[in-house]
């Protein structure tokens, strides 16, 4: 009895042993040849540029893109049903394109699970078929996001602050990543902190669509931002403290202090810098390349220096080419011609509106400004 036990776990031990040393050539006929699924029945992978481009005509570009991140689509059926359902909602050829380049992993979602209630809940909202198609085609990771842990639950939150579905519309087109973060940790507790801050609901609100980033930022960085704007000597009660605190938080601290260091070489004091940023801060938004162009043209002139600027820092949010230039072009021009009856204050002149610019000093004066006149009607 024992001397048969110990043949047959002899016989077992020799057994696991050559299976164990089988080649992966070996291995690999063993799994087709009792595979469920025979290999005659099985479908090859098709290359993803094939697919894109020779079934359903989109561009190389978009399919190359894709391939990036899908290099085969192994469900051409699953793939087609998503494609035509896009098609049938509004989703024009370049809209998927653009989807294909940025987030191709929709190609292999479920059209039922993933696809469908995400336009549903912006159908829900009030969009137009064609405005679905414009936000998910530029941010097609909404594709991606959960529709009861993250989707709903921002579009609530977005709603009890603005108040109406047609608001919480206007914001997201504005801005689609209000639906990427936790409102409740981010916005609501951003809103409250400003508020208390002596911010206004009315500009805090306004802040939804103008700066859609600036609520969406961690507590602790909303903060920090606070603390940096009143050390700076802003005043809680200047209508100017809130665009303070969002151009903090436009840039990183190398940034500011570039910022910082450029208004001193172009001759600003340490004070008369924070006198600008507490009176203009949005001027601080503005690049260091758009603001050493705007300086040097206003200090390149005659009877202008520093000084202007520190008065009208304003100015430095304007084009040099689109607007500055013209039109000290247009006032040259009508100062030597001797065309002016009275004299316009410089800062009129090139803070006043297009509209008014072009009906006061351009249309009267249509053939004495000759191309000038041309260029600034193109």
């Amino acid at each position: 009895m024992a001397r048969s036990i110990c043949r047959t776990l002899t016989a077992l031990s020799l057994n696991n042993t050559a299976i164990l040393h089988k080649s992966p050539i070996s291995n690999s006929i063993s799994v087709l040849l009792f595979s469920s699924s025979s290999p005659e029945n099985s479908k090859p992978a098709l290359p993803v540029v094939d697919y894109l481009t020779k079934q359903h005509q989109f561009s190389r570009e978009a399919a190359s893109g894709a391939a990036l991140f899908i290099p085969y689509i192994n469900n051409p059926e699953k793939s087609d049903s998503i494609l035509s359902f896009l098609k049938e909602n509004g989703f024009s050829k370049s809209h998927i394109e653009e989807i294909l380049k940025k987030g191709p992993y929709v190609l292999c979602s479920k059209l039922n699970e993933t696809i469908k209630p995400k336009l549903k809940i912006l159908q829900d909202l009030g969009f137009s078929q064609n405005e679905i198609a414009d936000i998910l085609a530029a941010n097609p990771w909404i594709f991606t996001r959960s529709l009861d842990c993250r989707l709903a639950p921002s579009i609530s939150v977005l709603k009890s602050v603005l108040g109406s579905s047609a608001d919480v519309c206007k914001a997201l087109k504005v801005s689609a990543w209000y639906l990427k973060y936790d409102l409740e940790k981010t916005m609501m507790p951003n809103i409250e902190f400003l508020q208390s801050c002596g911010v206004s609901s009315k500009q805090i609100i306004g802040s939804v669509y103008t700066f859609p980033r600036l609520l969406l930022h961690k507590p602790e960085n909303i903060r920090e931002f606070v603390k940096r704007v009143d050390e700076m000597g802003v005043s809680r009660k200047s209508k100017m403290y809130l665009y303070a605190v969002r151009t903090l938080s436009s840039m990183n601290r190398e940034k500011w202090e570039n910022k910082l260091k450029l208004f001193r070489n172009l001759g600003f004091s340490e004070d008369q810098v924070l006198s600008l940023f507490r009176r203009a801060p949005h001027a601080f938004a503005v690049s260091e390349t758009k603001i050493k162009e705007v300086c040097e043209m206003f200090l390149a002139r005659k009877n202008l220096d520093a000084f202007f600027i520190f008065e009208h820092p304003d100015l430095l949010i304007h084009s040099v080419k689109g607007r500055l230039e013209p039109r000290f072009a247009v006032y040259e021009i009508l100062e030597r011609k001797n065309l002016l009856r009275r004299k316009p204050k410089l800062t009129t002149l090139l803070k006043i509106s297009q509209q008014r610019f072009m009906a006061r000093y351009v249309l009267p004066y249509s053939n004495e400004l000759g191309e000038v006149s041309m260029l600034l009607r193109t």
